[in-house]
């Protein structure tokens, strides 16, 4: 008979690791078979010793000797032929291909990637010792994502490969917490297998830094919270008012009594995570009163210059400025300057400037213009002293600046200071000017007949007052001149009994003017033939 292949080996695929069956059935003979791999002999008949995964099977009696591999590796993937040596036969070759799935993908970084808020990502994926090469893909939401570059590399042993894959991915199209897989496959592993990567996008302490309650009356409780989203968490927290640290708030709160600073000094949090610090300020809309800002200065100006005051107020809400001259109501100014054109000496006083804010309180500041000046005397014109006693007479100097000179004279005496006789003048400076007294011992009816002139002098001018001395507890009838000439009679007691107290007369020039009161009319003609 001749020797006939009724089944020879075919070419098969195989994943490694699952057993393969090569058959191969020969009838009319009955020698050794021989199967050979590649050119070499693998074993005679049933003999594989030198490979233990694999073994001949089948009926030889009917022919069959088709050789079993199991677990099939690598190292099987070749070119097979089952031979009959005694009959120079062999079967066709046939083509065995192993094929290796991809090791488990491996995504660089995994199972987390973090990266900062604002930057790309570039995602690395390796599927290695791969028969054939692994296509990978990425997938996010279910869908693929496009644009990923590819790298190939054949290993050492010539079968296998390794893919590379990388994923550029904007920092516009990434957010926080989005899961990327990684997918590979081959026709050893169609299904994939998959990798997955979560995205941690790391980012400065975002801060909302709030303030409770606004508006607030100064003196109440505000309650600050400062919330923070960080990634990495936040570590830290550091509160500070006008940049100054307030040692006693730790936490995310911060509760506090305002008062006026909080509207002028903001309050900061600092939140702190690992990447660094997050700081946000704010004012707090406190209510308070006017507070001097910019306080005004008194002012000496020479007379017929102008005088300008400043005057500056903080307050919550809006506050209202008003000028005015200490004593008088009318309002000069309501900005921060006042200003008096040329100033006369009648301009120097007090003047307050005011600030009123509605419904929370009002304050002021007071202060002086002076104005440099001739003196201005105001004495009493007429004063009076007791006969045979010490008496005085003053006079009231305002001079800015002090007066150089001040002198009393009357008759042919000129006394500006010490003693001269009877007469004696001292000089006493005062908060509101100069008061120089002139000092007479012994009181004389001479005195009361005298006119005493009190002039003083600066380097601006001078001014002069006449004073007269009159007898104390006597009714006089006095006549006035324009002249340094005059009469001054006495009315005797009997005539005190007609007329009544308090009656006066004046002579100026010739002309006679009669005043009496609680006056008899038989009084009136007796007075008036009196003085004439």
């Amino acid at each position: 008979l001749s020797v006939v292949f009724i089944q020879q080996p075919h070419d098969l695929v195989v994943v490694a690791g699952q057993p393969v069956t090569l058959p191969c059935s020969i009838t009319g003979y009955h020698g050794m078979v021989l199967w050979v791999k590649d050119g070499l002999a693998l074993g005679v008949n049933r003999d594989m010793s030198g490979y233990p995964r694999y073994d001949v099977i089948g009926d030889h009696s009917k022919g069959e000797y088709h050789l079993l591999i199991q677990r099939t590796e690598l190292t099987d993937d070749g070119s097979f032929e089952c031979q009959a040596i005694q009959a120079a036969t062999r079967s066709r070759p046939a083509r065995l291909t192993v094929l290796v799935p991809p090791d488990d993908p491996v995504i660089i970084g995994a199972p987390v990637v973090s990266l900062r808020a604002g930057n790309s990502l570039n995602l690395t994926c390796h599927a290695n010792n791969a028969k054939p090469a692994a296509s990978i893909i990425w997938i996010r939401n279910g869908e693929v994502l496009n644009g990923a570059a590819y790298t190939k590399t054949l290993l050492r042993d010539g079968r296998r490969e390794s893919t590379v894959s990388t994923l550029h991915i904007s920092a516009s199209n990434i957010e926080n917490g989005q899961q990327i897989t990684c997918r590979a496959s081959n026709k050893a592993a169609p299904n994939g297998k998959e990798a997955t990567v979560t995205i941690d996008i790391q980012h400065f302490p975002l801060v909302n830094l709030s303030v409770e309650p606004q508006p607030v009356l100064e003196g109440n409780l505000v309650k600050f919270h400062c919330a923070a989203k960080a990634n990495p968490p936040v570590t830290h927290y550091r509160w500070a008012k006008g940049g100054s640290m307030i040692t006693d708030a730790t936490g995310d709160t911060y509760e506090v009594l305002v008062d006026h600073s909080f509207f002028t000094e903001p309050v900061s949090c600092e939140v702190t995570n690992a990447l660094g610090n997050t700081n946000i300020s704010r004012n707090v809309d406190v209510y308070f009163g006017p507070r001097l800002a910019a306080e005004p200065q008194s002012l000496q100006v020479d007379r017929g210059s102008d005088a300008v005051f400043s005057c500056a107020w903080i307050g919550n809400p809006s506050l209202t400025i008003v000028w005015m001259k200490r004593g008088h109501g009318v309002v000069l100014s309501n900005e921060n300057t006042l200003t008096l054109k040329a100033v006369r000496q009648e301009d120097a006083g007090k003047y307050v400037c005011r600030a009123v804010v509605p419904r929370v309180g009002v304050g002021e500041k007071e202060v002086t213009l002076t104005v440099n000046g001739p003196p201005t005397i105001s004495s009493t014109q007429t004063q009076q002293a007791l006969y045979g006693e010490k008496g005085q007479i003053k006079c009231f100097i305002r001079s800015t600046p002090p007066p150089d000179r001040i002198a009393w004279s009357w008759k042919e005496t000129v006394l500006e200071s010490g003693t001269s006789g009877r007469y004696t003048v001292e000089t006493v400076s005062t908060e509101d000017g100069v008061i120089s007294t002139l000092t007479m011992s012994n009181i004389v009816p001479a005195d009361f007949q005298t006119i005493y002139n009190c002039t003083a002098w600066n380097s601006f001018g001078s001014d002069t007052e006449i004073i007269r001395l009159k007898e104390q507890g006597k009714n006089q009838v006095t006549l006035h001149p324009n002249q340094p000439h005059y009469n001054r009679f006495r009315l005797q007691p009997q005539a005190i009994c007609l007329f009544g107290p308090a009656v006066t007369a004046q002579r100026h020039d010739g002309i006679i003017g009669k005043s009496i009161r609680r006056a008899h009319g038989r009084a009136l003609a007796a007075l008036s033939n009196l003085i004439h």
